[in-house]
């Protein structure tokens, strides 16, 4: 694939601002692709996001980024507008998005059962698990497809992980999730497959993001990965970057519905 495969046309990234989300920004970037990223970030954080939007448009394409709450329905509305308005500023370029990334972690990490119960999930931490690391991706489809800015040849990426199929102490809400998500992924392939639009699940091996430095015993998660992967060492951000934006090509249009383990053979391994 060459470069000009990509350029000029538009990611839109959901959780763009670290882990993988960032760092396929900035691949797919490098590739000449404008990009649109949502993210929740405070005070300090900022400073990073306002670096990385710098790097991406050294790479001479747009970068527009939101902050925003990517869960709540007002926010998505207002971002979707932008997006189009942005779209429609120039007539001649895509007025689809070609590449939408869902990339979001933002979930309890409390146990089921706990000896105190102040300290165990409760129903709203789980509906709200559920609601943002899995049901958002329905609804940004859902609302990018009826605002027109999905059509032939755009491709949707959600981000798993063997906690779908695998269990780890205190990431059952999260687990749950993760197999939530990927019936919605199947899902929306099913539906949107007669239209041209793909959609895929990435299953990431254990990678050191922001996102995994909050599970309790990561480290113990981090030393098994190593220890059980075939090639040494962890799944980077990178790996993932590259492989989306190598999934990104437009001549590859045959793979729909799949979730995708790149992890190096850790899964296998386990």
């Amino acid at each position: 694939m060459s470069q000009a495969d990509l350029k000029g046309k538009w990611a839109l990234i959901l959780g763009a601002s670290s882990g993988f989300g960032a760092a396929t920004a900035l691949e797919l970037a490098r590739n000449g692709v404008n990009i649109f990223g949502l993210h929740l970030d405070r005070g300090p954080a900022l400073d990073n996001v306002k670096k990385l939007v710098a790097e991406i448009e050294d790479c001479g394409v747009r970068a527009i980024y939101i902050n925003a709450n990517i869960a709540n329905d007002e926010k998505r509305a207002d971002a979707i507008g932008r997006i189009k308005a942005a779209l429609a500023e120039d007539a001649a370029g895509p007025q689809t998005v070609h590449v939408v990334m869902h990339s979001v972690a933002f979930g309890s990490l409390l146990p089921f059962i706990g000896e105190d119960p102040s300290k165990s999930l409760s129903k709203a931490q789980m509906e709200m698990t559920l609601d943002v690391m899995a049901n958002s991706l329905v609804y940004w489809v859902q609302d990018l497809w009826r605002a027109g800015l999905l059509g032939r040849g755009s491709r949707v990426f959600s981000m798993t992980s063997a906690g779908s199929v695998q269990v780890f102490e205190t990431y059952g809400a999260v687990s749950a999730a993760k197999s939530a998500l990927e019936s919605h992924t199947r899902q929306l392939a099913l539906e949107l497959g007669r239209h041209g639009v793909l959609v895929n699940c990435i299953m990431a091996g254990v990678t050191d993001t922001p996102a995994l430095r909050k599970i309790p015993g990561n480290d113990k998660l981090i030393e098994g990965a190593v220890r059980r992967n075939p090639s040494g060492r962890l799944t980077t951000t990178e790996d993932i970057a590259k492989t989306i934006r190598a999934l990104s090509d437009p001549e590859v249009a045959w793979i729909n519905g799949a979730v995708i383990v790149v992890d190096g053979g850790e899964l296998i391994s386990g």
